[in-house]
């Protein structure tokens, strides 16, 4: 078995005398998506903002590449890892390119020479998230599915072996939330990332993730496959209501629903 690119053991956070996580054990695999899973408050913005190192943990240990965080220069973990929070900071006027473009700043800093190969890098990443067509638009003339796949090629171009997303699908709406999360599978696939979202919709995350996690009170509270937390019990357990479960007609995946 592979070590893992990111893994987290005991880690603890608090904002004053209010305990945010505790006891947060993880590993990450590359390959593979991810799903943080659970109620409002259960943690799970926290928890992605240590991994990006938005936050330093009150305690515990995490590792990039099995090298604690600290270790780290901020452009070499910049390189390694790339984070998009739920509300990505505005784009002043920027066009999609030029956005993507700045996901090589890791690469040759703010005086460095945009080279060639950066230039193949922004422009594969545009024709990967099919964005040919809007690579010279403003940002901000651009749908919300669309901005949000922009954020993703500027991610691609970064080359990071990580990604970390916060809530992307929040303001999409049913069929630009399944084109996004399908892209990222996908992404995960071919080019051996590791990928975690923070979803608030179950069953987008277990139609897409490979392992979920599911955070309550600021601990994992449940972990395994889309099959192992769709169950009754267990989201009974995680969200605090009553739900049922049951297979997709054309898929077998399972869904939930509120009884």
């Amino acid at each position: 078995m592979s070590s893992p690119l990111l893994a987290l053991s005991d880690v603890r956070h608090s904002i004053g005398s209010k305990r945010i996580l505790a006891g947060i054990d993880l590993s990450l695999e590359a390959g593979r998506i991810y799903g943080l899973v659970g109620p409002n408050g259960s943690g799970k913005s926290t928890l992605l903002k240590i991994l990006a190192r938005q936050l330093t943990a009150e305690s515990g240990r995490v590792l990039l590449e099995g090298k604690e965080f600290g270790e780290w220069p901020g452009r070499a973990f910049a390189r390694k890892v790339a984070y998009m929070p739920q509300f990505t900071p505005a784009t002043d006027g920027m066009t999609v390119r030029e956005l993507i473009s700045l996901g090589r700043f890791p690469w040759h800093g703010a005086l460095g020479r945009f080279t060639a190969h950066d230039r193949s890098l922004v422009d594969a990443a545009i024709a990967r998230t099919e964005l040919g067509d809007f690579a010279d638009r403003p940002v901000a003339n651009m749908s919300g599915g669309e901005r949000q796949r922009a954020w993703i090629a500027m991610m691609l171009a970064q080359d990071a072996r990580c990604l970390l997303l916060d809530e992307p699908t929040s303001a999409l709406d049913l069929a630009h939330q399944s084109s996004m999360l399908s892209l990222l599978q996908s992404l995960a696939r071919e080019r051996q990332l590791a990928i975690v979202i923070v979803l608030h919709d179950i069953n987008l995350a277990a139609r897409h993730c490979d392992e979920l996690f599911a955070l309550n009170a600021g601990r994992i509270a449940h972990r395994g496959g889309p099959d192992a937390i769709m169950q009754t019990d267990v989201l009974q357990a995680i969200f605090g209501v009553q739900m049922g479960v049951f297979a997709h007609p054309a898929t077998g995946n399972p869904v939930s629903y509120l009884l």
